[in-house]
């Protein structure tokens, strides 16, 4: 298996968790602190440094009280295609 840094699934799924995260009005430092975790660690998962395994993606939505977008989320991921500006876009 390839790895997954950087590809355009892994953007679209760093972007998307930005927006859940904006769009529960929490800045980093606060997702941080849900997290138990440093503000360095949500800043690296953002800017497609570090990757999140499951467990981490599901603390994440946890944390922003969003764990309804999972199933959207992994939609996108599995069922598209990613163009050039990493946007989902149905198959």
């Amino acid at each position: 298996m390839t790895k997954t840094l950087r590809t355009p699934e892994h953007v679209y799924l760093c972007q998307r968790l930005r927006q859940v995260r904006l769009d529960a009005g929490l800045t980093q430092a606060d997702l941080a602190q849900r997290l138990d975790k440093p503000q360095s660690f949500v800043a690296k998962v953002e800017t497609q440094e570090r990757r999140l395994d499951v467990i981490e993606f599901v603390r994440w939505l946890a944390a922003c009280e969003s764990l309804g977008v999972v199933t959207e989320v992994v939609a996108s991921i599995a069922g598209a295609t990613f163009n050039s500006q990493d946007r989902a876009e149905p198959l």
